[in-house]
């Protein structure tokens, strides 16, 4: 156990201490019988950065998260391990040196789809309580609030690092012709990619119902003073923010918002309350609680349209019926998605979906999400899915039908069919070298200390100092 206090460490395990077995024996005065005390580990300190410790069970929480996402740690070593939490700490230290923000009510959303996705696993909050050995539910948040707050730190300090590192076609062209052609790397299968989504809509009656409810909401806030944060409390459908009563802060045009919430709120002044408006998540009304430069806290309370059975299996029959018509030749895949799709962003392409990763319309099938993978591995070209559920971030219901426009197999990767696939290595390494020099320059001037054996690890970069 260790005590903080401002800055100043208080440990029972000395920082510069390996970590020890220690058995104790003691009388236990019972009935006068004399019962000895269970062997147990120090949890030791495995090295400071910055504000940050690294304990020894970080290191063995570390092997339990890589075999809990289903991957080998076979081929991992410790000092790898201690490596990767050098860095991370690092990131986080130097976010806070340069006053990187990360809202509380981001945290805790994360938090509560950790759990909502745990819970849903196990059977219950509480299992998940069992399962992190925690005491109680607060005790778990508040240790997974601290763990997914340095992650984001880090992420972000990671994301600012090489914001501005960009490559030229020069540069592109030099990495490319400085691979030899033995070494040219394999691009695997790659597949181009068209869906067709109908999603369940709301009854007519039940979308008013939200609505009216939205408008009491306002009407009780502007005419008798009630407080929208307490009413974004009690009654908005949005996780991430129902524990900070709805509030979005530091809100500014750069922040991505989607185009109907986004018009909104930079057409309120401060204080104003919208009316009821609607955008892909609900309905909402929102208000500009404060503006500060460039910068406001916006608050808003969301309320999603309840969808009965009878409109998923109505959206259910629509899509099976459209799938009954492409493969009969009444109409193609793309005319299909023009007229039925609700999918505004695929819809006017006839579906192609378009990779995030590099904006291409091309997928290496290896690196697909699990969910499309199992669809479209098997399907030939111009072969269309069965019909599936595929439940958005909402976990609202889409009902969806893939094709395979084309494939692409297994091939060594040339400089024009794969322009795109070479920019994306050689713009990777380019930051790679970016976060490697920044990584050196800020090790030098960062208090950095590791214990024990994991100083005998050949770290690749000088964490040691030496």
């Amino acid at each position: 156990m260790c005590f903080l206090i401002g800055n100043t460490v208080l440990a029972q395990v000395s920082l510069g201490s390996p970590p020890v077995d220690t058995i104790a024996e003691t009388e236990a005065a019972t009935d006068s019988v004399k019962k000895p005390f269970q062997s147990f580990k120090v949890d030791g300190v495995a090295g400071v950065v910055g504000d940050y410790l690294i304990l020894e069970s970080d290191i063995d929480e570390a092997f339990i998260a890589i075999k809990s996402q289903g991957q080998s740690a076979t081929d991992v070593t410790p000092c790898q391990v201690m490596g990767k939490l050098l860095e991370d700490k690092l990131l986080a230290h130097q976010a806070i040196q340069d006053s990187i923000v990360v809202s509380d009510a981001r945290v805790n959303g994360e938090v509560d789809q950790i759990i909502a996705r745990f819970a849903q696993q196990l059977g219950s909050d509480q299992k998940v309580v069992e399962y992190y050995k925690k005491d109680n539910m607060a005790d778990l948040r508040a240790e997974l609030f601290g763990i997914r707050r340095d992650i984001i730190l880090s992420e972000q300090m990671n994301e600012k690092i090489i914001f501005s590192v960009d490559i030229t076609p020069d540069e592109i062209r030099s990495y490319y012709e400085s691979i030899p052609k033995e070494a040219l790397p394999t691009i695997g299968v790659e597949l181009e990619i068209a869906q067709i989504v109908i999603e369940p809509k709301a009854t007519e009656a039940e979308r008013q119902s939200v609505v009216d409810k939205l408008n009491g909401f306002r009407r009780d806030i502007l005419e008798n003073g009630s407080s929208f944060a307490t009413k974004a409390v009690l009654y908005t459908d949005d996780a991430a923010s129902r524990g900070e009563g709805g509030l979005m802060a530091g809100v500014n045009r750069r922040t991505p918002l989607v185009k109907e919430f986004r018009d909104v709120i930079f057409s309120l002044q401060e204080g104003e309350v919208s009316e009821p408006f609607e955008t892909e998540f609900g309905f909402h009304i929102a208000t500009v609680e404060k503006v500060k430069g460039d910068n406001m806290d916006v608050r808003h309370i969301l309320l999603i349209p309840k969808i009965e059975r009878a409109q998923e299996e109505e959206a259910k029959d629509k899509i099976t019926k459209i799938r009954e018509r492409i493969i009969a030749e009444e109409l193609t895949f793309a005319e299909a998605a023009r007229e039925f799709s609700d999918q505004k962003e695929t819809k006017f392409d006839g579906g192609i979906l378009v990779n995030p990763e590099n904006l291409s319309t091309k997928f290496e099938l290896t690196r697909l999400d699990t969910s499309i993978y199992t669809k479209v591995s098997n399907l030939d070209e111009g072969e269309v899915s069965l019909v599936f559920n595929d439940p958005d971030r909402t976990n609202k219901s889409q009902f969806k039908i893939l094709t395979v426009n084309s494939k692409i197999p297994e091939h060594k990767a040339d400089y024009t069919k794969d322009y795109i696939k070479i920019k994306e290595l050689a713009l990777r390494q380019k930051q790679i070298r970016a976060i490697s020099e920044w990584q050196k320059e800020k090790i030098a001037e960062t208090y950095i200390k590791v214990n024990g054996v994991n100083r005998d690890c050949e770290f690749a970069s000088n964490w040691l100092k030496k």
